[in-house]
């Protein structure tokens, strides 16, 4: 397993940082594309805006791509903006299909790949406020389905749908005890994700026990979405 080549899209901070962290732990060959250096040892590391920028050219196999950058965009429906759909819609993905296109090539040539993107459980839940990121996440969900079909048995594609996780794009909302207590009580084991052990899920989804997992959308919400 070590000869794979990981592509981690995002990464400077937060659940994608501590993906690569995870990674090369595990000794495990990482690419890195984010906008600022993830002050990680031991990965190839691309500065670029995954939006704006073009591209690298990579010749080499690549095992898995995880892409991770998102956003958190709350506001009441009435204040949204088409310009804030769209905006959610490029990072979260129109990034991915731009990811995947390129490096589909890479992803087959690995002979067994594996793509992981991310949701929220905001999709399955219905939460007010959430109508755009909510939306734009729908959107993963059914391309994590239709390419889990079209590019079966070759590569598989699952995602992750957290609920609200403990990472730097979430601070607005955990930076007050009361705010922190109030968020760690909707969650039925009393505490909210945190980067880690997201990460291990990621990693896993990529690994040899996933071998028989495609098209599936993982919870990881502290049985918000299934627990009363």
């Amino acid at each position: 397993m070590n000869s794979q080549n990981y592509l981690v899209v995002g990464g400077s901070s937060g659940i994608g940082k501590a993906i690569l962290t995870e990674l090369v732990h595990s000794g495990l060959k990482s690419i890195n594309f984010s906008r600022k250096h993830p002050e990680i040892d031991n990965i190839d590391h691309y500065t670029l805006d995954i939006v704006t920028d073009e591209l690298p050219e990579l010749t080499q196999p690549i095992s898995s791509l995880i892409y991770c950058p998102g956003s958190i965009n709350l506001k009441p429906f009435k204040s949204l903006k088409k310009e804030d759909f769209l905006k959610d819609l490029e990072i979260n993905f129109f990034g991915a299909v731009k990811v995947i296109q390129k490096y589909l090539p890479n992803l087959i040539l690995s002979g067994n790949g594996s793509i992981v993107l991310f949701s929220t459980i905001a999709v399955e839940m219905g939460m007010p406020f959430h109508s755009s990121i909510a939306s734009t996440k729908g959107a993963i969900e059914g391309l994590v389905k239709s390419l889990a079909a079209e590019f079966a048995p070759k590569i598989r594609v699952n995602a992750i749908a957290p609920s609200l996780t403990d990472t730097p794009l979430a601070t607005k909302l955990l930076d007050s005890d009361a705010k922190r207590i109030a968020s760690q009580d909707r969650h039925p084991l009393k505490k909210i994700g945190n980067p880690e052990d997201i990460a291990k899920m990621a990693v896993f989804l990529t690994s040899d026990s996933a071998q028989f997992m495609t098209g599936q959308i993982i919870k990881m919400d502290g049985g918000m979405s299934s627990v009363r």
